[in-house]
């Protein structure tokens, strides 16, 4: 496209703007339906009669799954395309979080929180690629940015959703987070096929998995160590943060926190909008490592303040720094993933890292016990070594925003 084209009067920047839309709406409403779980907690210990760390389990088996989705559905969009997988993705998810709403016993919602792990693993890879394929290369910062913008933006509409729990239940939460099965129907109607996977009709989706992951077997192993750092990084800052930390630990009311949440949330998705638009003028390894960087000074005031304020503004700088390391992640992972897989290889590492932090809630229970029961030490001993591991890791990673995909490929 030329820079002076608008995208109102350019149709592959018109279709682009599409696929973008229907991603974020695809990881904000995956992101939404994990976060009622979060919010939840006590409630369904409560329901069933068992404590908080056996619910803590639910969290623990969605992120473990979650590889298995990334490899299943990475797979069927390499081989039959981005857009019908994204599809039958979003269904999936849908419908396991409404029968999670009906669960009948404690074992019969884990093994569903398992499902919708396996669901909510495929969506990230599957929509990342589709996005980052099918826009202009001077956009992929910016998207980057507004990709996982849709994370925060889960959690804030589930944090808002969360003022109704007196009145709809945890079970009324879940049902109404079944609502991401009409984005289906949008996807359908405005959402082409990636370009890049057209042009090469699947024939690279050929590929065996295992040979590609051989052959860039140090990309791997660099990719899904930086993925589990970042999964900590932000399920470390988020998990037990509303429930146990303002609520168990602070005994703040339900108002408080719904308050609090809303404005750290504000904070991440500031961050990520920020900070994966300037990756796009000074580079990925640099945003990343920053925005980790940035996260180091803002933990005592995060996780040892006393009052609301502070704890308020310490949470909004932290999501802020978290997030806005995230906002790099997708078009880095997309730009440095072999193309033969792109649908497969950005989804599994950042899975793989899930299923290597899918324990964070339970190491951080455990953390705490370890200091009397001071959440603060658990939450700040997690943050600060994985913010310091991510800055690490990223000053040894490949600069890629110069690499070309999809629509670009045909003018090489």
């Amino acid at each position: 496209m030329a820079s002076g084209t608008s995208p109102s009067s350019d149709p592959h920047a018109r279709a682009a703007i599409h696929v973008v839309i229907a991603c974020y709406l695809g990881w904000m409403l995956d992101s939404f339906d994990f976060f009622i779980t979060v919010f939840v907690l006590g409630q369904v210990a409560q329901s069933f009669g068992v404590g908080i760390g056996s619910t803590a389990w639910a969290l623990t088996a969605t992120l473990a799954c979650r590889v298995i989705g990334a490899v299943l559905f990475g797979r069927l969009a390499d081989r039959y395309g981005r857009r019908p997988t994204m599809m039958i993705n979003v269904l999936c998810y849908a419908t396991i979080e409404l029968l999670s709403g009906f669960a009948p016993s404690f074992t019969v919602f884990l093994v569903l929180r398992a499902l919708y792990g396996v669901a909510m693993g495929g969506e990230w890879g599957v929509g990342a690629s589709l996005a980052m394929e099918s826009i202009p290369g001077r956009w992929r910062g910016m998207v980057s940015g507004i990709l996982q913008t849709g994370y925060p933006t889960g959690y804030l509409l589930a944090s808002l959703l969360f003022i109704a729990e007196p009145w709809i239940g945890w079970r009324g939460m879940f049902i109404v987070g079944a609502a991401p099965a009409l984005l289906v129907l949008y996807i359908r109607r405005a959402v082409p096929e990636s370009p890049e996977w057209v042009q090469i009709a699947g024939g690279a989706a050929r590929t065996p998995l295992l040979s590609v992951l051989r052959q860039n077997l140090t990309l791997s192993i660099y990719a899904i160590v930086l993925m589990t750092m970042m999964l900590f990084f932000s399920h470390g800052s988020q998990d037990l943060y509303p429930s146990v930390f303002l609520g168990r630990f602070h005994h703040f009311g339900h108002p408080t926190i719904v308050t609090m949440m809303v404005i750290y949330n504000v904070g991440a998705i500031a961050g990520g909008l920020i900070v994966g638009t300037l990756s796009q003028m000074i580079g990925r390894r640099w945003a990343l490592g920053l925005a980790a960087a940035v996260a180091v000074p803002v933990i005592p005031l995060w996780a040892f303040s006393h009052s609301v304020v502070l704890l308020a503004f310490g949470g909004f700088l932290i999501q802020f720094a978290v997030q806005g390391a995230w906002g790099v992640i997708p078009a880095y992972l997309n730009e440095i993933s072999p193309s033969a897989i792109r649908a497969t290889f950005p989804g599994a590492v950042y899975q793989l890292g899930n299923l290597f932090a899918s324990p964070n809630a339970n190491i951080q229970v455990w953390l705490a016990s370890l200091a009397g029961s001071d959440i603060r030490w658990a939450l700040a001993s997690v943050i600060g070594i994985v913010a310091i591991g991510v800055a690490v890791m990223a000053s040894l990673g490949p600069e890629t925003r110069s690499v070309r995909m999809g629509l670009e490929r045909e003018t090489v």
